[in-house]
Parts: C-alpha cells; sequence; structure tokens
C-alpha cells in the first residue's frame, strides 16, 4: 500500500496515543493544533520552508509570528518534517529563538556541527551509530581486536565505529584502504589490494567494509579471489545494514558476516514514537513542576530572560533523559539531539548448507545492545579459507577455573601426559597473559615440550557443565587455574585472582564456585545463577569420656520416675490382690508355709524390670498373676527404648560449638580465644567485612587461603579453628566427605548468593549463556550434576538434619 501521508500518520498517532491509559496525568490528552506548510488537511497551516517569502525577507518577523502563534496555542513541542540540510538549520534557528523543543522525522540523519538540545532528529533509516554498535559487538564478540577498515565511498561516515574503538584499549586500527577511486579499473583495484592487504596480514586479523553495496562487494572478492591475493586467515565484516532479500552468495567468501533490520521502517510508527516522546517527557515534567511544564514561559517572544529557565527548556531535559519501548524500536536520547530508533538486527554468516553449497546462515540477533546467539552455530575464528568447500572453525575460548569441591578437582595426568578422564588444564602459578599464551601454544603445537608438573585433569560439577556449554554453543577452550587461588577482590589498587584475569584479558570466562555480588558485578558480567546457595557455619564435635552417670542418659529424668513410681503402685497392688484372695498366700492363708510380702512383690517387679532371675515368690491368684504380666509388658516397652538410646552414650558424648547463626554472641563478642575465619578474598568476607565490620577486623588473624585449609584447621589436633564460615554448598560437601564424622553445620543459613559463570564486562556471550542455563534448570541437567557430585554418607544425612 502507498504510505500514508503525515496528516493520517499524526492523527493515527494522536488516536492511539490517547487511548494509552496513564501515559499522560491529570487528564490531559494529546492534540495536533497546527500544520507548517504541509497540506495536513483540516489542520490550520502557518507557512514556513526555505522559499518563503516571509521567511527569505523578514526572519525576525517571521520568527515574532510564529511565536505569537505557538504561545497563544500553548505549544509544548514542534515536530517537522525537513526535507533539506537548509530545512535543518531553519528549524535549529526556530527552535533556538523561540525555546520550544523541535522533534525533526528525517528520511536520512543529517550530520550536524552544533548539538542543540532544543532540535532532535529522528531517522527512518538505520542510525550510522546503530550499525556501528552492531560491528563493535561482532568484533568484541569474537575478540577481533585488530582491524583495518575498507571504504567504498569517499564521504562515508564512519566517526561511530571510530569512537567506540578508541574508548577500548584493546582495539587497534591497522590501515584504512579507501578505494573510491580505484573501482573503474580493475587492475588499479587489483594492484592497490595487493599491495595493501599484503602490508596488513600480519597485524590485521579483521577487515571491516563500510559504503560498500553487494555488487561493490561481490567484485572485490571476485578479484582477489581470481588473482589470489587475499590472505585466507583473514576475516571480514560488512559495517553497514544489509537487506536480507539483496544479499547474494555468488563469488563471497565463507565466513562473510552482514547485518541487517529485522524489520523495515514503518513510517506511521516513527511518527507515533516522535509524539510518544513529547508525551512521556511531559508526563515526567508535569510530575515535578506542572506550572513550568504545562504553561508556555516565553510570554515576551525574541526577548526572552536569560536568568530564567523556559517552559520549552525545561522539557527539553527530560526528553533527553526518556527511553521506552515504541512501535519502530528501542527510543532513547542520543547524544542530546538525536532520537535513536534501535531496530532489532539479524546477523547472517555465510556459511555451507547440508549437500555443500554457500548460503547465507542466521547466527543471532543483535538486541538492545548485546548479541543473542541462535542456539549453537556461531562460528570461530578463521572465517574463511581458499578452498570454499572448508567450514570455518570453532570459537576458542580461554577458561580460568578454582579448585573447589565438588565444583573442580584436579588429579594429576598419566605417564604421556594426557587425562583419560576429566579435561586437561594448567597449573601456571602465573595469571601472566604472555607466559600463558607460549604455554597453551606449546600445548597444542606438534611438539609439546610443557612440564607435566603443570599438567593437571580438572573434572567435577563445573568442568561437566563446561563441556555442555561448549558442546551446545560450539566452541572450544583452553583451561588453566587461577594463578593466586583467590577469587578475586580489589587489593592495592587493583582486581586479584579470577576477576583480575578476567579484567585483564587472560581469560575469556571463569567457571567455578564463583559467588555473584555486588562489587564483582560492578567490573566484570555473571551470567544468571547455576547453582543457589548461602553463607554457613561449619565446626568440629568433640568426643569426651562418658561420666558414672551415662547409663541414666537414655531416658528423660521424667521417664525414669515415673517407671520406678509405677513399679512401687504396681507391687502395692500385687500384695492387695494376694492378701485380699481366698487363693493367695496371705498370712491367714490355709496353713501356707510362705506369706507374699510387700516386700515380695517388689522382689517381683524388680526382677522383671531389669530382666533378672531371681528366688522370687509369684503371686498365686489369678488377679495378681494378671497383673504381674501387665508389667512385664511396661517393661518391655521401657527395655527396647532404653537400648535404643544406648548406642548413641557408648562412644561418649559428643559437643560441638552451638550457634545460632551469624547473629550469634560467641561471633559478636568472642571470648575465651574463640577462633573462627572464612577464606580470603572470598564472597564471605566481603560479606563479613560489609555487614559486620568489627566482627571482620577480629576474625582476620584467622582467615586462611582455601576452603580446605578451613576444614584442615577444624579437624587439627588441637584444633586451630572453633569455626569455619563459608559457602553453605562447599560446607555440606565437606561434611557428607568426612569419614569421621567430626564436622556439621550449625545455625541458620545467612547471605543468600548464587554461582554464576564470570565473563568480561559487556561480553556478548553473557545473555547466551545465561538463556542455557535456564534450558539446563527447566530439562533437569543441573539436578542431574547434583545428584552426580553430591553423594552423601550417613553422617553427612545427620549433620544436615542438625542444620536444618
Amino acid at each position: 500500500r502507498p504510505p500514508p501521508s503525515p496528516r493520517d500518520a499524526l492523527l493515527l498517532a494522536v488516536a492511539n496515543l490517547n487511548g494509552v491509559p496513564g501515559l499522560l496525568p491529570y487528564n490531559l490528552s494529546l492534540e495536533v493544533v497546527m500544520a507548517i506548510e504541509a497540506g495536513l488537511g483540516d489542520l490550520p497551516l502557518f507557512p514556513f520552508s526555505s522559499a518563503s517569502a516571509s521567511w527569505s525577507n523578514d526572519p525576525v518577523s517571521f520568527l515574532q509570528s510564529l511565536c505569537h502563534t505557538v504561545v497563544v496555542q500553548g505549544v509544548s513541542a514542534i515536530l517537522a518534517f525537513p526535507q533539506s540540510r537548509g530545512e535543518m538549520l531553519e528549524l535549529d534557528l526556530i527552535s533556538a529563538a523561540l525555546r520550544i523543543p523541535v522533534v525533526s522525522i528525517v528520511l536520512g540523519e543529517f550530520p550536524r556541527r552544533s548539538l542543540n538540545p532544543l532540535h532532535l532528529q529522528m531517522s527512518l533509516e538505520n542510525s550510522l551509530s546503530s550499525d556501528a554498535d552492531v560491528t563493535f559487538s561482532i568484533l568484541a564478540m569474537n575478540n577481533w581486536y585488530n582491524f583495518s577498515l575498507m571504504l567504498c565511498q569517499e564521504e562515508w561516515n564512519i566517526t561511530d565505529f571510530l569512537f567506540l574503538t578508541q574508548q577500548s584499549s584493546k582495539f587497534h586500527l591497522g590501515s584504512i584502504i579507501n578505494i573510491t577511486a580505484n573501482l573503474t579499473s580493475t587492475s588499479d583495484l587489483l594492484n592497490y589490494l595487493q599491495f595493501y592487504l599484503e602490508s596488513i596480514k600480519d597485524t590485521t586479523s579483521t577487515m571491516v567494509m563500510f559504503g560498500c553495496d553487494m555488487e561493490k562487494t561481490r567484485r572485490i572478492f571476485e578479484i582477489t579471489t581470481q588473482f589470489g591475493v587475499m590472505p585466507p586467515e583473514l576475516h571480514w565484516i560488512i559495517g553497514d545494514s544489509q537487506n536480507v532479500e539483496e544479499l547474494r552468495t555468488e563469488g563471497l567468501p565463507l565466513g562473510l558476516i552482514a547485518h541487517g533490520k529485522t524489520t523495515q521502517s514503518v513510517f506511521e510508527h516513527y511518527v507515533q514514537d516522535a509524539m510518544e516522546l513529547v508525551a512521556r517527557a511531559v508526563a515526567a515534567a508535569t510530575m515535578i513542576q506542572p506550572e513550568l511544564a504545562l504553561i508556555p514561559s516565553t510570554m515576551n517572544c525574541m526577548d526572552t530572560d536569560e536568568r530564567n529557565i523556559t517552559s520549552g527548556q525545561y522539557l527539553s531535559k527530560f526528553l533527553a533523559n526518556t527511553t521506552f519501548d515504541g512501535v519502530s524500536g528501542h527510543i532513547k536520547v542520543k547524544g542530546s539531539s538525536i532520537v535513536s530508533s534501535e531496530n532489532n538486527f539479524f546477523i547472517w554468516n555465510l556459511q555451507h548448507d547440508p549437500v555443500g553449497n554457500p548460503m547465507w546462515t542466521r547466527l543471532g540477533s543483535w538486541q538492545e545492545g548485546k548479541i543473542i546467539m541462535d542456539y549453537g552455530i556461531w562460528p570461530e575464528q578463521a572465517q574463511r579459507h581458499k578452498s570454499h568447500m572448508q567450514q570455518p572453525t570453532r570459537l576458542h575460548l580461554r577458561v580460568v577455573t578454582l579448585i573447589e569441591h565438588p565444583f573442580v578437582f584436579t588429579r594429576d595426568v598419566d605417564d604421556e601426559g594426557l587425562c583419560p578422564a576429566g579435561q586437561l588444564c594448567l597449573d601456571p602459578l602465573t595469571n601472566d597473559s604472555g607466559v600463558l599464551d607460549n604455554l597453551f601454544e606449546t600445548l597444542q603445537g606438534g611438539n609439546d615440550t610443557v612440564p607435566i608438573e603443570l599438567k593437571k585433569c580438572c573434572y567435577g560439577y563445573c568442568i561437566d557443565l563446561l563441556e555442555k556449554l561448549a558442546e551446545d554453543m560450539n566452541f572450544d577452550f583452553d583451561l588453566y587455574i587461577v594463578g593466586d587461588g583467590k577469587y578475586g577482590a580489589w587489593k592495592n589498587g587493583h582486581w586479584t585472582g579470577l576477576v583480575g584475569d578476567l579484567l585483564a584479558g587472560t581469560a575469556h570466562m571463569a567457571v567455578t564456585s564463583f559467588s555473584i555480588n555486588t562489587a564483582r558485578s560492578q567490573v566484570i558480567d555473571f551470567t544468571s545463577p547455576f547453582f543457589s546457595t548461602s553463607l554457613g557455619i561449619l565446626v568440629r564435635t568433640k568426643d569426651t569420656a562418658a561420666p558414672i552417670g551415662a547409663f541414666m542418659w537414655p531416658l528423660h529424668w521424667t521417664m525414669w520416675l515415673g517407671i520406678f513410681v509405677a513399679l512401687h503402685i504396681t507391687a502395692i497392688f500385687l500384695t492387695l490382690y494376694e492378701w485380699k484372695s481366698p487363693f493367695g498366700m496371705t498370712p491367714k492363708g490355709r496353713n501356707r508355709n510362705k506369706v507374699f510380702s510387700f516386700s515380695s512383690a517388689l522382689n517381683v517387679c524388680y526382677a522383671i524390670l531389669f530382666g533378672r532371675t531371681a528366688a522370687i515368690k509369684p503371686p498365686k491368684c489369678w488377679t495378681g498373676r494378671f497383673l504381674m504380666n501387665l508389667w512385664a509388658i511396661f517393661c518391655l516397652f521401657c527395655l527396647s527404648t532404653y537400648t535404643a538410646n544406648l548406642a548413641a552414650v557408648m562412644v561418649g558424648e559428643k559437643i560441638y560449638e552451638e550457634l545460632s547463626g551469624i547473629h550469634d554472641p560467641k561471633l559478636h563478642h568472642p571470648s575465651q580465644g574463640f577462633r573462627f575465619g572464612t577464606v580470603r578474598e572470598s564472597s564471605a568476607e566481603d560479606y563479613v567485612r560489609q555487614s559486620f565490620p568489627e566482627m571482620h577486623e577480629y576474625m582476620r588473624r584467622y582467615n586462611v587461603p582455601a576452603t580446605n585449609d578451613g576444614v584442615a584447621y577444624l579437624k587439627h589436633d588441637p584444633e586451630k579453628l572453633d569455626a569455619f564460615i563459608m559457602d553453605k554448598a562447599l560446607l555440606d560437601y565437606e561434611v557428607s566427605i568426612d569419614a569421621d564424622c567430626k564436622l556439621l553445620t550449625v545455625g541458620k543459613p545467612f547471605a543468600i548468593e548464587g554461582y554464576g559463570i564470570g565473563l568480561p564486562p559487556n561480553s556478548p556471550l553473557t545473555s547466551n549463556i545465561s538463556d542455557l542455563i535456564s534450558q539446563y534448570k527447566s530439562h533437569g541437567f543441573m539436578d542431574v550434576l547434583h545428584d552426580k557430585w553430591y553423594k552423601v554418607v550417613p553422617c553427612g544425612k545427620r549433620s544436615f538434619a542438625v542444620t536444618e
């Protein structure tokens, strides 16, 4: 259908936005009150263009007339549709003179030297800054830091892209190859490309093309391929947004990367988003100072008071800070004068289809500043080879880990330096990237001279997770153990441990029991948690010799009292029944040789209770004998209860430090040499330091380098620690494998946290790995890992029960 006119787009936008509940406060509504020589139907016209006589003959009078009209109408902002650079300059002057915001909707972005915060422009075409952001994200994701540029148009604007790369010290620009003047002659183009491509092949890994349409791109690659002047290891990226329908495969190399919008631009969507931008800014300003936001303050046109802020200037501050998800994309203002509608972009890569023919394959998408990969198909380094039948290789990452059972274990390699099970990892005892580069290059080369003492086999919960991610995301990895054995903390002006390696670029990923906390999250990226835990307190039980009265412990004292009271009552009734019965052994019985007395009844009851045979006088009457059997049944239950509890006290009493949790007085007011600590530079230490500074100052002397050191100090004879604070996931595992059953966790858990995978800041892998982790949780893979690595022995079950 034909594109709508500006009038139809305006009226449609007003109708749509007025139907949005809560967009404007105080029952306010949007209204279009005037038009500027655009022929917008029934809307009132106001003449304006560069050819207008009133403008060219008397600009001052024109501005005064326009100002009075605007003030009378109570206009909050002006929406314009300039079609030339001259009209943009005139709108600049109008916004500056009237001090009213102007939003210009243009087909293509007009470069401006002056940044007038009152004049915003929204481009219908792809923003150059958006293309720069997407291309920059692709380079950063693949670690292609050494790059060169190829320009096919002389005046092509690459300022935004260069600005992004200059903000990071990792990126290094090689050469800018401008082939604009050589495109007409094949021989000139060949000689030019041959000279520059040969000069950069040792210093540049990636070539980014700007200003090259598909026909020019195809011609460049056909010439370089035909005459063999293209370095086979060079990666190629088209930096400008492409239309997927215009992408060709003929003459293009495998591995070429391109991007384009997921949806086409729609004019009425941009108009609606421009009006919504103004509406949202007015709403925000009205909630703070309604008298300034709603009433035009330029009452005396062309003679405003410089000391007082106008309503338009006040509104412009809110315009610059308004962001929302519009119908054309994510709307935000960049650099105070550019209204950016950030569309979602698809990213394509030229690959082989299943039968070996080249085809454009979608790798993922770019949404809100991040690359979201499709499931496991992102290619790695060598984007193209001379043979078009050779597939691109996979992404290669360097992963750092830290030994923490059961998440990461290590064992020695075999005699040949290999790992029959688990992943080969290096323990270089350093975080120097140069040393690590040399070690891994030597390890991957034909002549492996890495000392065998630096080689380890890593396995465990996190290694299984890493292998699963590598399989699903199609990447390879080199694994090494962090040199200083620390998780990471700010110390002596820099970050240590895992965090330091990620920030220095030594590693691309950190996989271990890596706690997510505020300090670390401010400097590096974390995925969503793959394991939830908290902090806990570990103590050791102590064996003591049982005192002489320990045989009474299996039953409570009230039970003992009840048994002996019942015994004597039973004896009394046995005596009475026997004496009152005509057949009993009574003092007046039928010439009985024996008399059943109260002492005889006690003798019977005690003999039955303790299960010992003795010379007793059993009662003769039936009532007494029935009562004696009832007493025997009662004694049987008591004896069973006693023997069941007796085993617990036969080995002596186990005592331990009873701590209610992190707020226990023993921790906050330690006395009599009570010793407790945690792992240095861990999240547990950071939590105690932030929450309880005095406690942290006391426990610093008892802190240990690693978790296994803290456990060893607890189990040492004599103990070097009375309590050890650390992640409960780690403590529970130590309890479960304690063969002596001397360890248990006590108190209520505190400081809920999670383990995540650490990545460098703004890593494009973060969101993709988080999505996969969520899938693993929903599909039960994380439960399988937990059941595999947490094998609880009976004493471990007892320890968990005590914790609960």
